[in-house]
């Protein structure tokens, strides 16, 4: 073997990948250069969050717009301007009068929640934010007593406690069921409003609720939260996994933690220190693509990651 057959790198190893990784992220500079930040985020719903100035105001709808956004957006974005009609101008005052809040959300519903879970959600929240000063001091405690005492598992970990143990806060101060458990009236939607990590979930709305609250501010995130953009998880929906599965950052074929931390970490390799800057944009392309599991010309035209793809580059080998 020829000295210059030795240095080519082989399928699989480190050379391969570089190349491979400076390709994906070089697609996905492209298609985030190119996206119209704001006018996606008309169409999404942290567009509620942005549109309140008090800080305290903009963490409870960015709670609340996280929490119900499940399902189709056009759907959930109809939903959270009814709900904050009812709720208000200033949703941190009103969260102050749980029985007055309580009424005016009576009627309401949002797939299996009531105006009633909306009306605990917001309370406990509120709560745990006036305790603490605000829901970003709140989750800063507890990701670092989770860092103290388990310094010895990994950092997703450690978020996943964190995060897992803040949603313990404002369900005792709101008097909503444990995650999994159902309410005295039988139904589970007061304890699907707040996901449960520890079980393994993905957490998609706990963990798109902290990227709009840590990331940078940019013109979609806040970046309200004294937290390191390094700790962030990618928020695994259908479109993101489809195409993480398509980039090659995945195999996992579930929506799992487990799955969003090995996305993440593939991210990481692109920009460690920001490693869900990509979100946004991908979540929306893979939503205006309908991101298919094979090539198909139609769907994948105008697609900006088509050349890294890995069933495109398949059929090109094919053919």
């Amino acid at each position: 073997m020829t000295s210059a057959a030795r240095a080519r790198p082989r399928p699989g190893t480190p050379g391969k990948r570089v190349a491979r990784d400076a390709a994906v992220k070089a697609a996905l500079d492209v298609v985030r250069g190119r996206e119209d930040l704001i006018a996606r985020r008309a169409n999404d719903p942290v567009e509620f969050v942005h549109r309140h100035r008090a800080r305290a105001d903009r963490e409870l709808v960015a709670l609340l717009a996280a929490s119900c956004a499940f399902g189709n957006v056009k759907a959930i974005r109809l939903k959270l301007a009814e709900l904050l009609d009812r709720v208000g101008p200033r949703p941190a005052r009103a969260a102050d009068d749980p029985e007055a809040l309580t009424a005016r959300l009576l009627g309401f519903k949002h797939r299996v929640f009531r105006g009633e879970d909306l009306a605990k959600l917001l309370v406990g929240a509120r709560r745990v934010q006036r305790a603490a000063g605000s829901l970003g001091a709140a989750f800063q405690r507890e990701l670092a007593r989770v860092d103290r005492t388990r310094s010895d598992e990994e950092p997703e970990a450690r978020v996943r406690e964190a995060l897992a143990s803040f949603c313990d806060l404002i369900r005792a101060e709101g008097g909503l069921p444990r995650a999994g458990q159902v309410d005295p009236t039988g139904r589970r939607g007061p304890s699907h409003l707040l996901s449960d990590p520890r079980a393994g979930s993905g957490a998609k709305r706990l963990l798109l609720f902290l990227r709009w609250m840590v990331r940078p501010a940019d013109g979609i995130d806040l970046g309200l939260w004294k937290v390191s953009a390094q700790r962030l998880l990618v928020p695994v929906d259908v479109h993101i996994h489809k195409l993480a599965r398509n980039l090659g950052l995945t195999r996992r074929r579930d929506l799992s933690w487990r799955t969003s931390v090995e996305i993440t970490r593939a991210l990481a390799r692109f920009d460690p220190e920001d490693p869900t800057r990509y979100d946004f944009s991908l979540c929306h392309m893979g939503m205006v693509q309908r991101c298919p599991s094979r090539p198909d010309a139609a769907r994948c035209e105008g697609c900006g990651v088509q050349p890294v793809c890995v069933h495109w580059q398949r059929a090109k080998k094919a053919s």
